[in-house]
Order: C-alpha cells, then sequence, then structure tokens
C-alpha cells in the first residue's frame, strides 16, 4: 500500500473530469490527482480521432465498458447496450459528437426545483459561452475564448437540401442556431470537431495542461472506493497495475458519470442502507436517492430507400475507403472529416407541451449507429426519439465486488407519456419524409415499413427495434427533496468533502445530447469548487411557443387593423 496527499482526487477522466483537471490545477498550489479506469487515448489510435469511425468504438470493449441493461419488460425483455467511454476524455471519446445544448425551458425546469435557483439559464448560459469557441465567432449566446472548439456542420449532400425543405412543408421552422436563441425548428447542428478530428474533453482540456507539474494523471486507474472518516471522505482505493494504492485528498470528486457514480457511493456504503446490508455492505450514509431517478432517450430509426445515387452508400465500399482514410489522414477532409449527423432539429409532437419534446437527425445513408445492418443500395433515415421523459429506472450493484458491472433498469416504454409521444414522433417523422421535397428521392420505407400504422404496431416496432441514445443520467441529481444525491454545489447530502460532478447530478435530462450540458455542470462546478467569483447572469432572452404565437397573432391583428383604416381612408 502506498499514500500520498493531494488537494484534489478527480476520479474518472472523462467530460466532466477534464474539465476539473484543467480548471483546479490552473493554481500551482493545488495538487491534483486524476484517476482513470481506461485507456490513454493516444494520438495515433484514428479510432478515437476519426469522426467517421464512430462504429468502432460504439463495439469494441478496448474503448467501451459495454454495459447492457436488465431485461426490459416493455421492450419484448430485450437487453439494450449501453456504451460509455473506457478510455481518457471518456465518452466524449466515443460519442457522436454532436453538441446540443438542451433547450433554455429545460434549465428553467431545473430552477424551479426548490434550492436550484441559481441553475436557470440565465445562471447557465455564461459557462456554455465560457467552455466554447465557437469558429464562426462569438455573440450573447456564444463564446470565442473557450477551450472546446466547434464547427457547425456543412451540410453538403443534396439529401441536406431536400430535408430542409420539406420540413417547412410540413410546417415546421427552419432556426439558425439550435444552440442559440431558437432550440426550437429544424438547422445544421454543432459539432464538437475541429479541423477534421474529434475534439474530446481529453483534448481541449486536459492535454493543453498535462505538463503542469502539480497535475498527475494515470490511466488504468480503477477506484474501488472512497475512503471515509466516520462521515468524511479523506481519500481513496484504487487498483492499478494489479496493485492496491490509497491516495488521501482535501476533497474527492466523483466524475464517473451516470453509471459508476452511484455505483462508486454505493460500493463506499453511500445509498440505501437496507439494499447496502443485503450485499456484506457496512452503510455509512443512508441516502436512498443514490442510483435512482435513472433518466435515458430512447431512440430509433426510420429508414427509407433512396431513388438517386446521392446518399453516402459509396463510402462503405472497401474500395473507396483508402481513399477517404488518405483525405482524412494528411487533408483533414472528406467523408472521414465529419460524423454525418450533420442535420436535424427539435419539435413538439403536440399542442400540450410548451416546448420541443421529439429530437431528430438526419442522415444521408440508412445504417445503425454501431454499423450494423446497412441498407444494401442508396438510402437514408431520421433518427428520432421523445426527449422530456417521465420514464425512470435505477442503478444499483449487484454485489461487494467492484469488478461486476452494476445493475441498470431504464424501464423503457413503461409509461403513458412515453407510449403517446412515440407514436407522435412516428407520425411526425413519416409526415416530413413524405413532402413534396422528397417525391424525386423518396424510396420504400424500410422501417418501420407500411405494415406498422396503428398506435399499437408503431408500437410493437418501437419495442422490438428501439436503443438508446446513450444518454444515461440523473441518478445522483442534485435538490433537497427525498431522492436528491447532492444540494446546490453539488456536494453530497451528509457526506462533508465528497462531491459528485457529472451528467448523474442533473435534476431532470435536458432536451437533446448531453456532452454541452455535461460540460457546462463542470465549469459550473470548477468555480463552485475554488470559490471563485461565479460569472454573472445572462441577460439573452429565448424562444418561448406560447410568446411568440401571440406575438405573432397580434402582429397580424395590427396589420389587419392598419388594413382596414388604410380602406377606409381611401373611401373618404
Amino acid at each position: 500500500m502506498t499514500e500520498q496527499q493531494y488537494d484534489y482526487i478527480i476520479i474518472g477522466g472523462g467530460s466532466a473530469g477534464c474539465v476539473l483537471a484543467n480548471r483546479l490545477s490552473a493554481n500551482p498550489k493545488h495538487k491534483v490527482l486524476v484517476l482513470e479506469a481506461g485507456k490513454p487515448d493516444y494520438r495515433w489510435d484514428f479510432r478515437i480521432h476519426m469522426p467517421a469511425a464512430l462504429t468502432y468504438l460504439l463495439t469494441d470493449s478496448t474503448y467501451n465498458w459495454l454495459y447492457e441493461s436488465e431485461p426490459e419488460p416493455f421492450m419484448h425483455n430485450r437487453k439494450i447496450a449501453q456504451p460509455r467511454g473506457k478510455v481518457l476524455g471518456g465518452s466524449s471519446c466515443i460519442n457522436g459528437m454532436i453538441y446540443i445544448r438542451g433547450n433554455a425551458m429545460d434549465y428553467e425546469k431545473w430552477s424551479r426545483f426548490d434550492g436550484l435557483e441559481n441553475w436557470s439559464y440565465k445562471h447557465c448560459l455564461p459557462y456554455f459561452r465560457k467552455c466554447e469557441t465557437r469558429l464562426v465567432g462569438g455573440d450573447d449566446y456564444h463564446g470565442d475564448n473557450g477551450p472546446l472548439n466547434t464547427t457547425t456542420a456543412a451540410c453538403d449532400n443534396p439529401l441536406f437540401d431536400a430535408f430542409f425543405q420539406s420540413v417547412q412543408e410540413a410546417g415546421y421552422p427552419l432556426t439558425d442556431d439550435v444552440n442559440g436563441y431558437q432550440q426550437e425548428g429544424f438547422g445544421a447542428f454543432d459539432q464538437n470537431i475541429y479541423r477534421g478530428r474529434r475534439y474530446s474533453a481529453a483534448r481541449a482540456y486536459l492535454h493543453p495542461v498535462m505538463n503542469r507539474e502539480n497535475l498527475t494523471v494515470l490511466t488504468g486507474a480503477t477506484t474501488n472506493r472512497v475512503i471515509l472518516d466516520g462521515k468524511t471522505a479523506i481519500g481513496v482505493e484504487y487498483v492499478r497495475n494489479k496493485k492496491s494504492h490509497s491516495v488521501y485528498g482535501k476533497e474527492i470528486i466523483s466524475c464517473g458519470g451516470a453509471i459508476n457514480s452511484p455505483k462508486l457511493l454505493q460500493l463506499s456504503g453511500i445509498g440505501n442502507s437496507d439494499e447496502l446490508k443485503a450485499l456484506g455492505i457496512t452503510p455509512v450514509h443512508h441516502l436512498p436517492g443514490v442510483g435512482e431517478n435513472l433518466q435515458d432517450h430512447l431512440e430509433l430509426y426510420v429508414q427509407y430507400t433512396c431513388k438517386k445515387p446521392v446518399s453516402l452508400y459509396p463510402a462503405l465500399k472497401w474500395y473507396n475507403q483508402p481513399k477517404i482514410g488518405f483525405d482524412w489522414l494528411f487533408r483533414r477532409k472528406g467523408k472521414a472529416a465529419t460524423n454525418h449527423f450533420e442535420a436535424g432539429g427539435f419539435v413538439r409532437g403536440n399542442d400540450e407541451v410548451k416546448y420541443p419534446n421529439l429530437q431528430f437527425h438526419f442522415l444521408p445513408i440508412a445504417i445503425r449507429y454501431d454499423g450494423s445492418a446497412p441498407q444494401q443500395g442508396h438510402g437514408f433515415q431520421l433518427h428520432v426519439g421523445p426527449m422530456n421523459t417521465d420514464v425512470r429506472g435505477y442503478v444499483k450493484i449487484q454485489s461487494k465486488d467492484p469488478n461486476q458491472p452494476p445493475k441498470l433498469f431504464f424501464n423503457y416504454l413503461s409509461t403513458e407519456q412515453e407510449r403517446k409521444e412515440w407514436v407522435e414522433a412516428i407520425r411526425v417523422s413519416r409526415n416530413i419524409i413524405n413532402q413534396p421535397a422528397f417525391d424525386e428521392l423518396r424510396g420504400e420505407e424500410l422501417s418501420p415499413g407500411i405494415a406498422a400504422q396503428t398506435d399499437e404496431e408503431i408500437l410493437d416496432f418501437v419495442a422490438r427495434e428501439g436503443e438508446s441514445a446513450y444518454h444515461p443520467s440523473c441518478t445522483c441529481k442534485m435538490g433537497y427533496d427525498d431522492l436528491a444525491v447532492v444540494d446546490a454545489e453539488l456536494k453530497v447530502h451528509g457526506i462533508n468533502n465528497l462531491r459528485v460532478v457529472d451528467a448523474s447530478v442533473f435534476p431532470a435530462i435536458t432536451n437533446g445530447n448531453l456532452y454541452a450540458p455535461t460540460i457546462m455542470v463542470a465549469e459550473k462546478a470548477a468555480d463552485i469548487i475554488l470559490g471563485n467569483y461565479i460569472e454573472p447572469a445572462s441577460d439573452a432572452d429565448f424562444y418561448r411557443y406560447e410568446e411568440h404565437n401571440e406575438t405573432m397573432a397580434t402582429s397580424e391583428v395590427l396589420s389587419t387593423t392598419e388594413e382596414t383604416v388604410n380602406k377606409a381612408a381611401e373611401t373618404v
């Protein structure tokens, strides 16, 4: 056993952990340790850095913990894959590189929870701006001096042109910035891609500061438990190269994500006391919300054949791949330099919701995320799913053996709201693709297929084919209710010197992909931890559908009144 002392011990070198490593070590007086269980993100490893190599990462245990759920009773008892990054940079090294902040109303929802008033949109927006360098320049909604470079997709395939035209024909607006004033509508997505390479949290935040003498980063280091002295966290135990180590710190910060953070707390005796006792673990602090409130997005593919040879299908042919690889490696251009999830949008599937409850990604090829089951021929697809889910699951350890994966139960399709919104999602998707803009391109509907027409048939298709969007969250949620795990400063309730900073602390899942909100939370957490001056609240406004409609209606009334007055004047 070896003992060392640090100011901050960060458990997990993923998205949030990389942010904290950078910010907390900026003061040379702070001694910071990062423990990452996965491998290094070597610069020569093209699978990590080539955007189009995503499919390798989602199926390879070298980079991926390859978690899966328990049999899901409303999904024909299927076990649903849940990839998580097993590499420095965490899931930011294996995700789809779609940079979506969420809707402003998500953070308004957060702020309505007791004690979370300072997590409103106006308080979060400054941290979104702080983290970002948007290559087209900054404004009230975007930063131009942050560590994380983002680019807006080019969308230069003719299928994107048809898609943007079709959504307008279906009655939906375009938005020039889904991360700006108005998320609602369709447009080009931002990507965490820079100069044709994946720009993970490790590349953005960690590698530029790896030479700091006060920062130590260990890969292949699996943390087994937090060391507690009574109800005070004083260190951690971890295993590296098959040797056990103990290290001690003034503050311990778990950044393991929505699966591994609750797992670590439970292994350390923090959680539901009765459940821990049943596993032979001595409870230290009864905190029943640990691992509860699990939320995720369920998504699937609505696919069509394409009647014209304009899709990305030829890129799958082996004889085209050497040139594609050459263009990426030496020119940082071409089909390998993008994630191809370049466009999409957010809409309301019904008039009862106040802001979008459905997300769409449009892809100019028919293929699954993991590269399996590609359409043998030209095709295209919408990837769609409900966003504001009311489904709740859990993460629970199955034994006191830290090497055993926890039990994941998402409970997909278990609520009336979720099932209702899935029927809406499929019908909206079909309506978009069946607009005139696609008439010369749209071929056969591959999935769900013409056999799925009734609500029951559509839901059966979702149950058979739906898959996780890989957005687990909310399992150590912040707040002050019975299921809250951390407070507004991300301190674990009832335990001194222990925080959780990652997507597990979200009180409710956000509208879209989770990488950007996780980075924002970590940026804000860094200021809180360091006692820095908190970024002042933004006064930038955001789009509200109801107010927009009221304004439009008022404008129409005024226009009509003015026209009437003018006609009367002409008569006189």
